[in-house]
C-alpha cells in the first residue's frame, strides 16, 4: 500500500500489514494460535521471505484482502470466534494503516484440545 503525501510517498509493507493482522488475531478470545501449515514452511525455505505464520495479505491500490489460518480453542462457538476475529483484524488494519479491508477470510485448521483433556484427567 502506498499513499502520496504532500512531502512524498508513504509505503506500508505487506509484512507490516501481516504483523498487524496476526497480532490482532492472537488477541481475539478463542483463538489458540495461528496455523502455518506445510506449504507456508516450504514457501519460507524456497523464497527466503519472512512470511507471517498463518497470515496471507493481498494488497491492491487502496484495499486489502486478508486470509487467516487459525487454531481455535476446543469448547468455543467457532462461528462466533471467527466473526470476532474478522472484526478485530479488520478494525486493527484499517485503524493503523488507513487501508480499507475488503475481506478477512478465515480457515479453521484445527482445535486446541489440551486444556480440556487436562481438566478431564484432573477430575479422575
Amino acid at each position: 500500500m502506498f499513499e502520496k503525501a504532500q512531502s512524498g510517498i508513504i509505503r506500508i509493507s505487506d509484512d507490516v500489514i501481516s504483523t498487524i493482522a496476526g497480532l490482532a488475531a492472537l488477541d481475539t478470545p478463542g483463538i489458540a494460535s495461528m496455523s502455518g501449515g506445510i506449504s507456508e514452511g516450504l514457501t519460507k525455505r524456497m523464497s527466503g521471505k519472512n512470511a507471517k505464520k498463518g497470515v496471507f495479505v493481498e494488497v491492491m491500490e487502496s484495499e486489502a484482502a486478508i486470509d487467516l489460518r487459525v487454531i481455535v480453542n476446543y469448547g468455543t462457538m467457532i462461528q462466533d470466534v471467527c466473526r470476532d476475529l474478522q472484526e478485530n483484524v479488520r478494525e486493527a488494519v484499517e485503524n493503523m494503516t488507513g487501508l480499507r479491508v475488503a475481506e478477512v477470510n478465515v480457515k479453521v485448521e484445527s482445535l486446541a484440545v489440551k486444556k480440556e483433556l487436562d481438566l478431564l484427567y484432573k477430575e479422575k
